[in-house]
């Protein structure tokens, strides 16, 4: 029997405290995958903590653990690009580091894999979040499936399987505000759905700051709809016509003698306020999508790799075809 080559792509950020018991859990689902040769590939996101260091201890321990240590921060979906750049594998597997996400699940991913999957998605059954975190994620998802123009399930994130076939034409897309469920649910295949229970996380604070999960929620919005412009018309639209016939109203009253003297300051001064503010946002909104045509157009690399740690050398001509302008190195 040949041994199928798995990869399970993990971006790490400041996740000391998380990293010993992913090292275990890892290593206890790969002892549970039959005929599956599997390797974990850490992203190394510009961690200021010890995470690095404690990445190469694992390396060290367990060959199957390997390294790509890019040169600053760049950010998670930029970090999941490196991994998938340098994922020798005939699936790969994306996951936090946070373990809200349970590595146990692969096990089924994989199983649908092997059935003919070629893009597993991990969806949330539930999620153990509380308090504004988990009102701010329910909202978005609800407000995303409404406004979006292509179908993307509410209750799936970055975790999910990604057929050899599917991650080339994944790496094909070079757009550098990337929304990954977007995305991965575009390149279509066969897409299939694991079920499962987010859990709390493990340790340590969340990563995500609501700066970086705002811009994220506006990445997925603005690359996969175009129902804001269309909103901003459509109020456009409606604004004049009532403009129209108000005008006309006050015309006909006028030249009828109904009323000669308008003494509407408080008015006025309200419509001018409520246009400006119409206008302030129509400005603003086409500025969202002028920014990411912008980001576009500079065509600068998604990330740049420091070193890497247990990858072949050979691997680093596979992150140029997405990333041209990088710079990689590789240590044994």
């Amino acid at each position: 029997m040949v041994m199928k080559k798995l990869a399970v792509v993990v971006p790490v950020f400041n996740e000391q405290e998380n990293l010993p018991e992913m090292f275990r859990r890892l290593r206890e689902v790969f002892a549970r995958l039959d005929a599956i040769d599997a390797q974990v590939i850490y992203v190394n996101d510009g961690s200021r903590d010890r995470s690095l260091e404690m990445m190469v201890e694992q390396n060290r321990q367990d060959g199957r653990f390997r390294i790509v240590d890019l040169s600053r921060n760049f950010g998670q979906m930029s970090a999941l690009a490196a991994g998938l750049a340098h994922a020798q594998a005939d699936a790969v597997v994306l996951m936090d580091c946070d373990l809200q996400d349970p590595p146990e699940v692969i096990v089924d991913m994989v199983a649908c894999w092997q059935t003919g999957g070629q893009v597993v998605r991990a969806e949330r059954r539930s999620r153990a979040e509380t308090g504004l975190r988990r009102l701010g994620f329910d909202l978005f998802h609800r407000l995303f499936a409404w406004i979006s123009d292509f179908p993307i399930p509410p209750g799936s994130g970055i975790f999910g399987l990604l057929d050899r076939k599917a991650v080339q034409e994944l790496q094909r897309l070079p757009e550098k505000n990337r929304f990954l469920p977007g995305l991965r649910s575009w390149i279509g295949f066969d897409q299939r759905t694991v079920f499962y229970d987010r859990q709390e996380r493990a340790a340590g604070a969340p990563k995500q700051s609501f700066r970086r999960l705002l811009r994220y929620a506006l990445d997925g919005i603005f690359s996969f709809s175009y129902k804001p412009l269309r909103i901003v018309m459509g109020t456009g639209l409606f604004i004049s016509v009532l403009g129209f016939a108000l005008a006309m109203y006050f015309i006909l009253k006028r030249l009828l003698d109904i009323e000669t003297a308008q003494t509407g300051f408080t008015t006025l001064v309200s419509l001018v306020l409520f246009m400006g503010g119409v206008q302030l946002v129509a400005i603003g909104l086409l500025g969202e999508y002028l920014g990411r045509i912008y980001d576009e157009v500079k065509q600068r690399p998604l990330f740049i790799v420091q070193r890497t740690y247990g990858l072949d050398v050979g691997q680093d001509s596979d992150p140029d075809r997405l990333n041209p302008a990088g710079t990689s190195g590789s240590e044994s």
